[in-house]
């Protein structure tokens, strides 16, 4: 069976009790573990992540968290070890913040990200209608290669109004955004005035990360917090949660939203 998995998915078995009988079923659990990210040779970070598209999580880290803008400033990345460690040289020093704040949920993540600093609101006044949002979101449950076979896991796109241009899947939520940002860093998209659809719960560190990529809006499957609605109004970004086939909540400035 392991042959057949994705990366990122394991083999696992589990005893079902079902109508008033047990069975034993073969099928596979997400994979999670301990991911360092190292520059100039110095740890900055360590978080609990599914070990799939390393270097693109510890890229995305690096620009979400301010420490670099482009891959121009990157001399060099590479997953080393037993694919735990992610390597990267910068084209500068940079200067570890004294102050980590660990993020909520799942994932076991890490934010330098002051969230109480000034920044400016997010410019992009991409328009989109309540069925593109709808269409994308279940477009990324169609690739989602990782839930097909666990269902244990989240996974994010960033999307333009028509079509899903990067997916990434990961135990945790926040650890997608910084995944889809360091694939667009390695493919040279431009993340400002796309869309984000994720399933996971909206914090006020994952609408951080997309007001640093410039997205306008973020649509979830379920729901924000106070602290990431009360952000989204400040920062112009259109923030919609519990997704479905049939409708969707609009939070935050729903001037973006077309006619139906």
């Amino acid at each position: 069976m392991s042959d057949l998995l994705p990366k990122g998915a394991l083999p696992a078995s589990y005893h079902l009790y079902e109508q008033g009988e047990w069975k034993q079923i073969d099928a596979a659990i997400v994979a999670e573990a301990m991911l360092c990210i190292h520059v100039n040779g110095q740890e900055l970070a360590a978080m609990m992540a599914t070990p799939v598209d390393q270097e693109a999580l510890a890229l995305g880290f690096l620009w979400l968290e301010g420490f670099i803008d482009s891959m121009d400033e990157v001399e060099m990345v590479q997953v080393v070890g037993a694919g735990n460690c992610v390597d990267v040289w910068l084209r500068h020093e940079i200067k570890r913040p004294e102050r980590e704040i660990k993020t909520s949920g799942c994932g076991g993540g890490v934010t330098f990200d002051d969230l109480t600093a000034a920044r400016p609101p997010v410019a992009a006044e991409t328009r989109v209608s309540p069925q593109q949002i709808i269409a994308r979101y279940t477009d990324l449950r169609a690739i989602e290669s990782i839930y097909q076979h666990t269902r244990g896991v989240h996974g994010s796109a960033l999307c333009t109004p028509d079509a899903v241009l990067l997916a990434a899947e990961d135990v945790g939520r926040h650890n997608t955004l910084d995944k889809l940002a360091g694939k667009a860093l390695q493919a040279g998209i431009s993340t400002a005035g796309c869309l984000i659809v994720t399933t996971g719960r909206v914090s006020s560190e994952m609408l951080g990360k997309a007001a640093r990529m410039g997205v306008p809006v973020v649509a979830s499957r379920t729901s924000p917090t106070s602290r990431s609605l009360a952000l989204a109004q400040a920062w112009n970004i259109t923030l919609i949660g519990y997704v479905r086939t049939g409708g969707m909540r609009v939070y935050s400035h729903p001037r973006r939203l077309l006619p139906a």
